[in-house]
């Protein structure tokens, strides 16, 4: 899902803002609801659709790199940063399954009598909760390293262009 341009500009910079916003997002409310019966009644199912959201925008990020990526002159930085980038869907769609295991978990033990739950139910939403915190800060991470070696792979000869030496100097 590739694309090049958005209001006549690369596309790549304006989608990747869109999922530095919505996992982190995603994320926190993830985190939330796992841990907090109120936040699962109250935010639960809009985690769930936000979580979505952000897998959707961590593929179209991916797309507009892959992109942005055959018009750009390669350095190891600009390689570096696409094969980290490739990764980050993968990252972010653990969230949306936790977020909706989590809700979905949270329904069926809502759901009849409290004595009547079949003996995995408690196991279970302790996996998933613990799932669901891990798999947020593992998301939340590689977000953060695949956004650096962006900013490195952007400004780095920005830095070291002989220009800026001398503007330093003087």
């Amino acid at each position: 899902m590739e694309i090049q341009t958005l209001f006549g500009l690369p596309a790549h910079p304006l989608i990747v803002h869109a999922a530095v916003v919505l996992i982190p997002l995603a994320a926190l409310g993830t985190v939330a609801i796992a841990l907090w019966s109120e936040a699962r009644r109250r935010i639960g199912w809009i985690v769930v659709v936000f979580a979505a959201v952000a897998f959707v925008t961590a593929l179209l990020a991916q797309g507009s790199g892959q992109a942005l990526e055959e018009r750009v002159h390669e350095t190891r930085f600009s390689e570096e940063h696409a094969e980290q980038g490739d990764s980050l869907p993968w990252f972010a769609l653990p969230i949306a399954l936790a977020a909706g295991g989590v809700m979905v978990l949270d329904r069926r033990r809502s759901q009849g009598d409290p004595d009547d739950q079949p003996p995995w139910m408690g196991p279970a939403v302790i996996a998933v909760a613990a799932a669901a915190v891990v798999f947020s800060v593992a998301g939340t991470v590689r977000l953060a390293h695949v956004g650096h070696s962006g900013a490195k792979a952007t400004w780095q000869d920005v830095q070291d262009n002989p220009v800026n030496e001398e503007l330093e100097e003087g």
